[in-house]
């Protein structure tokens, strides 16, 4: 693949497989696109009930100070952490950031420590971040493998950040401030859901985008671009190579019924078993009817046995290659007959039979 960017990676969404990458691991400036860590930890709180989306967040003097793009909040403005996020999103709002970033950890400063901890905890290996927005500072560096690392983050755990980031013009401060995306994707590939751009002198021009098609999930990041049009050309090339080679085959589903199985001196005669966890692997495309299923699972089992128990388990297989594993387990909990629920059954069959 032709590609003119410094660097650039593309990864299944799901799974976080590499598809293809270029100078992946090298350390470059960021620019805007650091702002994926900074709404990473805006959902993850709000998430986790630390915040609210109806919160409200004032701008201080230094969140109204800041240069770049933004959205000229004035000092002790106030708006929700919704129309924070949107703003963040849409246009890269740096003085909404560090409002965010003081509402949150108290200051800029302690959130950037947050910022560079979560890094640490994903596997950012290449990261250091020097502020919260992704102006250029000596040091503020990171990677196209770690962008698609807090990408993937963000948009597995935290889907309805898609609200935000497919958001083509909207407007803010009763429509006094127009909005409209930076992400020029949105308008023209189809199944694209972000998800961030940047772009400085010294950086050039940076994108995280992700997409989706027939159930495939890409995130494809494009590092140093030489001008805003190679970015989302080169993004686009990334995310056809994806499209066009590979497939999504989801082989199971949480608590999907598999069988029902006997069970042997049990309260009850069987017990259904489910699969434990959804489940699927990226395959070459148009291979989905090469995969078989060997089910390994008793005919009966012994009581006691405990709802989520493992019973047996399924292997995928494509082309006589295991691709897949997912355990079975017993749906509810099936305690052992002895004389005392024996005799609870027939007392309480004897009394249906009086009805």
């Amino acid at each position: 693949m032709n590609l003119t960017c410094g660097s650039a990676i593309l990864i299944e969404q799901s799974t976080g497989t590499v598809l293809y990458e270029h100078n992946s691991h090298e350390k470059l400036r960021p620019a805007s696109v650091t702002k994926v860590m900074t709404i990473l930890l805006i959902m993850e709180a709000v998430d986790n009930g630390i915040i609210s989306l109806e919160d409200n967040v004032t701008c201080s003097e230094a969140a109204a100070s800041m240069g770049g793009s933004q959205i000229w909040l004035e000092p002790n403005e106030t708006l929700t952490v919704n129309e924070m996020l949107k703003a963040i999103c849409v246009v890269s709002a740096n003085d909404c950031c560090v409002a965010m970033a003081e509402h949150i950890a108290g200051s800029q400063e302690l959130f950037v420590e947050q910022m560079n901890k979560r890094a640490k905890e994903l596997g950012m290996n290449d990261t250091t971040f020097k502020n919260c927005h992704g102006l250029d500072e000596d040091g503020h560096v990171t990677s196209s493998y770690d962008i698609s690392l807090m990408s993937r983050e963000l948009i597995v755990n935290h889907p309805t950040i898609t609200n935000y980031t497919t958001i083509w013009m909207d407007s803010l401060r009763n429509g006094e401030s127009e909005l409209v995306n930076t992400n020029k994707l949105l308008r023209n590939y189809e199944g694209c859901t972000g998800l961030k751009t940047g772009s400085t002198s010294t950086a050039l021009f940076n994108l995280s985008a992700t997409a989706t098609r027939d159930n495939l999930s890409l995130i494809a990041v494009i590092m140093r671009g030489e001008t805003s049009a190679i970015r989302f050309a080169e993004a686009k090339k990334l995310l056809d190579y994806g499209f066009s080679n590979f497939e999504y085959y989801k082989y199971s589903n949480k608590g999907d019924i598999a069988k029902n199985i006997l069970v042997n001196k049990g309260t009850t005669e069987s017990v259904e078993i489910v699969f434990e966890k959804d489940a699927g692997s990226l395959i070459p495309k148009g291979q989905s009817a090469n995969i078989t299923t060997t089910v390994v699972l008793p005919e009966i089992i012994e009581a006691p046995i405990n709802s989520g128990d493992k019973v047996g388990e399924v292997v995928f297989s494509l082309n006589d290659e295991t691709i897949g594993t997912v355990n079975l387990v017993a749906n509810n909990t099936v305690k052992k007959l002895n004389f005392g629920n024996m005799l609870a059954h027939v007392v309480e069959s004897w009394f249906t039979l009086l009805r």
